[in-house]
């Protein structure tokens, strides 16, 4: 039988990778996972009255394109959020945000740029659908270096212009998976130049912009309206995952340019699976209440001061602004990760499973990358475990 070659190259998903590398290790203590974003904060008081007063609606198809109470909700939070007028036909609701960053590619990236194969820019480290979607429409994947010299933010702009004239569509984190950057205004505005000089699509991945450190993150819709841009210039994507804890709910969206989300709404119609009528209940209840956030930012925020004094004085160390990830400096991902696993019973990944190797170098090699997302004194017990383990 042939099988497809186009995702051949793609390397282990990073967690079945990472049990294939500690599982034959005994665990050091009681084991403490540290690997996953998966929020262990309490969900919403809210969630399951609303779902249980909609339970008969299950039977249901529900709207691709989401409920004009889920749309309006969700236009109703960018604007109070980002202070821009974005119309319920330039929304779309998304079974979580993984759907919408890899169907950008085939919503929006061209079969053929300056008549040659189009490029799909991304940082590098990066969320992994990133890539696969550029493998699936045809497109080069290029991986562009998100280190401490550039700001752990990719340097776009200082690329060849060659590439850029083929670029199709182009992704940024902010704040970044796994290193917690915030991008600044000043970069994102140039980046949205960037795009429309060169004619491609800037996809911004905000799924935890609503977890920060000191100040609120700048989002590109925001930037996108005070320049003035072409609203199909930008295409972000959010979800209620990080935000309200409600990873399991599958809730996100998409907003962009009218043109934009009306290709994305075509191709979901055909194969997208769209969000249960209860569940985008929840999802508009969710979006329009911001007391849960509050709450749930104070709680990290804690944790980003608890993680100042673990790492005190370690050379290399440095706090999220955003995210609740830790991107700590080791010599070896993989055998730090071994050796945490082994001697204190802590899973942390290593960070070269996140990243890809471009000129015989992998960016990730030299950090693994540890949640934050376990209650407090476990967290706390974690993270001294690692400090005493790797840095002394």
């Amino acid at each position: 039988m042939t099988f497809p070659e186009r995702f051949s190259n793609l390397p282990e998903y990073a967690f079945p990778r990472l049990r294939k590398l500690l599982d034959p290790h005994p665990a050091g203590g009681e084991p403490v996972t540290m690997t996953i974003g998966e929020p262990q904060h309490a969900i919403p008081d809210f969630v399951a009255p609303v779902l249980n007063a909609h339970m008969a609606e299950f039977n249901r198809y529900p709207p691709n394109e989401g409920t004009p109470g889920l749309l309006a909700a969700i236009a109703g939070w960018i604007r109070l959020r980002y202070g821009a007028e974005i119309g319920p036909e330039r929304i779309m609701v998304l079974n979580g945000t993984r759907e919408g960053l890899f169907d950008a590619c085939l919503a929006l990236c061209p079969e053929v740029k300056q008549g040659q194969q189009p490029v799909v820019l991304m940082p590098n480290p990066f969320y992994q659908p990133y890539a696969a979607a550029a493998l699936a429409v045809g497109a080069e994947p290029v991986f562009v270096p998100a280190t401490a010299a550039t700001g752990f933010l990719p340097d776009y702009e200082g690329l060849p212009t060659a590439l850029l004239d083929r670029v199709g569509v182009a992704y940024v984190c902010s704040p970044a998976n796994p290193q917690g950057a915030v991008a600044p205004r000043d970069y994102l505005a140039g980046l949205i130049r960037l795009a429309e000089r060169h004619d491609f699509v800037l996809l911004s991945d905000e799924c935890y912009s609503e977890i920060w450190r000191d100040h609120p993150p700048v989002g590109a819709l925001e930037v996108a309206s005070e320049i003035g841009a072409d609203p199909e210039r930008v295409v972000v994507m959010n979800s209620l995952s990080k935000r309200s804890n409600l990873a399991g709910l599958r809730s996100g969206f998409v907003a962009g340019g009218r043109e934009a989300i009306a290709r994305f709404r075509q191709l979901r119609a055909y194969g997208g699976a769209p969000l249960p009528l209860p569940v985008q209940h929840v999802s508009e209840r969710a979006w329009g209440d911001e007391a849960h956030v509050e709450a749930n930012r104070a709680l990290y925020q804690e944790k980003f001061r608890l993680a100042d004094r673990v790492f005190a004085g370690v050379q290399g160390y440095q706090c999220p602004e955003g995210g609740f990830f830790l991107w700590l400096p080791v010599d070896d991902g993989e055998a730090a990760a071994i050796r945490v696993w082994r001697e204190t019973g802590v899973r942390v990944l290593p960070g070269a499973y996140l990243a890809r190797e471009v000129g015989g170098h992998n960016p990730g090699k030299g950090y693994i990358r540890v949640a934050m997302v376990a209650p407090k004194e476990e967290m706390q017990r974690g993270l001294r475990k690692i400090r005493a383990c790797l840095y002394g």
